[in-house]
């Protein structure tokens, strides 16, 4: 029988058929990231942001068309990581915006719907490029504007809509030269085509029920769990229950509420993440009466995905078992005290203990742990936020993939002037805090920061994951390669030598005058020392530091400036 309308049951049940799919298919679509290095995420993040929204579907047993809309957007939206993710999370947003208003779906609504997707995930890109998972949803929509009115069924009008998307995606080699060098297709975009493909596997599936693993849907939540540092006792844990819930809005909630919400929650406790978001306001605060806040927030509407948890016992269970915890990804690094208030605070994402010292030696007030082998979700970028208690917050995302998350949490930040100093490497970040001045506005240091950090070039080296051509180069597994900030700098089978390949690269790019090595782990302070001689036996005219970096992957990261 031809499908003719959806309900809510029916659009989660595809949802979540979606979210499987591509969980199952992560690792095929990391490895179609262009450069084969070991940290290839575009499938990991695509997948962690989809988990973030159907674990909130999965809590909503009998939800209205408008209750599920809520969901996908504000999950997705919270736990977006990386561009892909980022672009994902507006997708799903504008798609939402608009069946969220229906009690069902036909196929006009549908087309409605996808062309806002396509609309509202292209504003979210300062500069859209084709050939990317942009390409592809467009050709979605387009198709649906296309065959509305001839499609009579679901199964007809999706099959024709799945159909451009891989020719769209099959092509996306023509618009990247990048791509065809490779021998790729756009990540992104299979991601998209692998979600469309678990739905049209659920219809054809029939009722088969679909239930997603909690192990993989928690690691897409972020928000802070219980005490933040197990080296404290309890009874330096002031305020005792870790309380989480989302309010479903029913009465106005513009600024003076909010502020007057967050008010209170100060009032009653600490470790305050109050985030609005259209009709949606999600909530975290320590304190010793859940209660309170949950009454309070019972005045602006319905409570959603509500989570408590006794931190004083959580800690001690954690000191005992301890060995037995791994650390969440992109966990960030608290303090174990409330920050002074100031009027300008740091943000960096940071990976390996040397890079974090460093950090912390410029002045960054919170390090989220993170960068190429997880990227930091947009909610993990909030909860920094709110914890540096500052007027000012700049945030240094340190690489490429992660600037639209942190972009996408300053426009859900309204209390403080966020900030995005857009870094793509570990060496611009930290040139950008040396470029820092005290006594200048928020406005002349993003400009002298953003300034500075342009005089910096950088190189990486790793190791490669597969066989590939890119560069003029050919690449084997296991090959050494250095990377520089556009493209592959050298490739050879000795780490050092590579690493000394990249310098002499970079150095011929243009003026130079000091060079910085960061050794990551493997690699020994005499390698180091080694590396840096042989850099100035070579150009007498710089100057060569050598700093324990501790980062994993890159065997060095090294900045020419």
């Amino acid at each position: 029988m031809a499908l003719s309308s959806i309900d809510a049951q029916l659009l989660k049940r595809f949802f979540l058929a979606g979210a499987r799919r591509i969980e199952a298919k992560k690792e095929m679509i990391n490895e179609l990231n262009v450069f084969p290095v070991p940290d290839g995420d575009t499938g990991t993040n695509m997948t962690l942001t989809i988990l973030s929204a159907a674990k909130e579907v999965q809590k909503l047993e009998n939800p209205s068309m408008n209750q599920l809309a809520k969901a996908i957007s504000s999950g997705s939206l919270r736990g977006a990581r990386g561009n892909s993710g980022v672009i994902l999370s507006q997708l799903l947003r504008g798609f939402c915006k608009v069946v969220g208003e229906c009690d069902e779906l036909d196929i006009e609504t549908v087309k409605t719907a996808s062309a806002r997707a396509v609309e509202t995930a292209y504003k979210a890109v300062m500069k859209p490029k084709e050939g990317t998972i942009l390409t592809v949803a467009r050709a979605g929509a387009e198709k649906a504007e296309e065959i509305y009115g001839e499609a009579e069924s679901f199964e007809e009008f999706g099959a024709h809509i799945i159909e451009a998307m891989q020719a769209a995606l099959e092509n996306t080699p023509e618009l990247l030269p990048v791509l065809k060098e490779a021998g790729v297709v756009d990540s992104g975009g299979q991601g998209l085509v692998e979600i469309l493909l678990g739905v049209r596997d659920a219809f054809i599936n029939g009722d088969e029920e679909i239930v997603l693993e909690q192990e993989g849907t928690s690691k897409a939540s972020s928000a802070p769990k219980g005490a933040a540092n197990d080296s404290i006792s309890t009874a330096d844990i002031k305020f005792g229950y870790c309380t989480e819930f989302i309010i479903m809005l029913e009465k106005e909630f513009l600024m003076p509420q909010e502020l007057e919400f967050k008010a209170y929650l100060e009032s009653i406790g600490d470790s305050i993440v109050c985030v609005a978001d259209d009709d949606v306001v999600k909530v975290h605060v320590h304190t010793n009466d859940p209660g309170l806040a949950i009454q309070k927030a019972l005045t602006y509407g319905q409570l959603t995905s509500m989570k408590i948890d006794n931190m004083r016992e959580e800690h001690n269970e954690r000191v005992i078992k301890s060995s037995e915890i791994s650390q969440k990804p992109a966990e960030p690094v608290k303090e174990d005290k409330p920050m002074p208030k100031k009027e300008n605070g740091f943000i960096a994402v940071s990976i390996g203990n040397g890079m974090n010292e460093i950090f912390r030696g410029l002045g960054v007030d919170y390090i989220i742990e993170g960068g190429q082998t997880m990227n930091p979700s947009t909610e993990d970028m909030l909860t920094a936020i709110e914890a540096v208690n500052a007027d000012n917050v700049f945030i240094l995302p340190n690489n490429s993939n992660i600037i639209l998350a942190a972009s996408q949490a300053k426009a859900l930040t309204k209390d403080k002037n966020v900030i995005v100093i857009p870094s793509k490497t570990i060496p611009q970040g930290i040139s950008a805090m040396i470029n820092f001045l005290d006594g200048e506005s928020p406005e002349n240091n993003e400009s002298t920061m953003t300034e500075g950090m342009k005089l910096v070039k950088t190189g990486q080296v790793t190791y490669a994951v597969r066989d590939t051509s890119i560069d003029g180069f050919d690449i084997h597994v296991n090959d050494i390669m250095g990377i520089g900030d556009k493209n592959i700098a050298a490739v050879g089978q000795d780490i050092s030598e590579t690493a000394f390949e990249t310098v002499k690269k970079l150095v011929s790019e243009g003026e130079a005058e000091l060079v910085s090595v960061y050794y990551g782990e493997g690699i020994t302070e005499e390698e180091a020392e080694a590396l840096a001689g042989r850099i100035t036996e070579e150009y007498d005219f710089l100057d060569v530091e050598v700093h324990e970096g501790g980062q994993p992957v890159y065997y060095y990261i090294m900045s020419v400036e």
